[in-house]
């Protein structure tokens, strides 16, 4: 009963994002169950990004041996690994089962970041382990990335561009243009696009508060500590002390929120979610 009564106010919190469109184009974000407007094919994504990941490798500077890489590699099949048995044994479906796993190391100090392609292509930017500090912390980030891709949020933000794009073109068929008068308007004398501001920054800030929920879970699962995220972000937020613009104006929650939010879910999940034989 406790799990129903979290999962139903992160739903409260978060909510639905597909108002004015079919159900078929709906799904729903596996643990979370938030609804979610799914526009795009999966498939036609991972194509993409396999595509685009393909010509990032290309030409990015590898890190191609060593214990650093040898950690990213570990720490990935553990989750992967967990996350499918997880919902195996839930008779649930797996979100994972189309992925192609791939893990590279970035030789970059200057970059202190990780992401994940569509389809379960992964990065880890050496600068990212200076902040990290061990095998904890970088499981941490790591598992919210791979909750991006779970999630299926870059179909999600394609779709709701498109959705806004295209309601504001209906809309404005009957307003006479209203809209996008008062969209250059406002942009002319601010030099700010009041759709990023008021729909895209709060909806990109709701997608990394759930990957950050979701990778918090997936790192448990692993057996990871993830009391570590805490301290992580409290690193992170000493590193980018000065540097992090207001959150209206960022698609990222600050890193004081983050941390909020963390201290507040850590013990539940670890209750809730322990590591999963796989």
């Amino acid at each position: 009963m406790k799990h129903i009564i979290n999962r139903r106010k992160f739903l409260e919190l978060f909510g639905c994002t597909c108002c004015g469109f079919a159900l078929s184009s709906c799904s729903t974000v596996p643990i979370t169950d938030r609804k979610q407007l799914t526009i795009f094919p999966e498939y036609k994504i991972n194509a993409q990004a396999s595509v685009a990941y393909e010509q990032f490798k290309s030409k990015a500077k590898l890190i191609t041996t060593g214990k650093e890489l040898k950690e990213v590699k570990d720490i990935g099949k553990r989750i992967e690994n967990s996350v499918s048995s997880f919902f195996n044994t839930q008779n649930k479906p797996d979100p994972t089962s189309k992925f192609e796993w791939d893990y590279v190391l970035v030789d970059n100090d200057k970059v202190k970041n990780a992401w994940c392609m569509p389809g379960g292509k992964i990065a880890v930017y050496t600068g990212l382990l200076k902040i990290t500090k061990n095998t904890d912390g970088l499981a941490v980030v790591m598992g919210h990335e791979i909750a991006h891709a779970v999630a299926k949020h870059s179909i999600e933000r394609q779709s709701q561009a498109i959705s806004i794009n295209l309601g504001t073109q209906i809309a404005d068929v009957f307003l006479g243009g209203a809209i996008n008068r008062t969209r250059n308007t406002v942009g002319r004398s601010t030099g700010f696009d009041i759709f990023q501001l008021g729909i895209m920054n709060p909806f990109g800030r709701k997608q990394e508060t759930e990957a950050d929920y979701l990778g918090l879970i997936f790192s448990s699962l692993s057996g990871f500590d993830i009391r570590e995220s805490v301290k992580l972000w409290e690193r992170m937020q000493t590193a980018n002390k000065g540097k992090e613009p207001p959150q209206f104006l960022s698609t990222h929650p600050s890193s004081a929120k983050r941390i909020i939010n963390l201290k507040g879910w850590v013990n539940e999940i670890i209750v809730e979610y322990p590591p999963i034989k796989t």
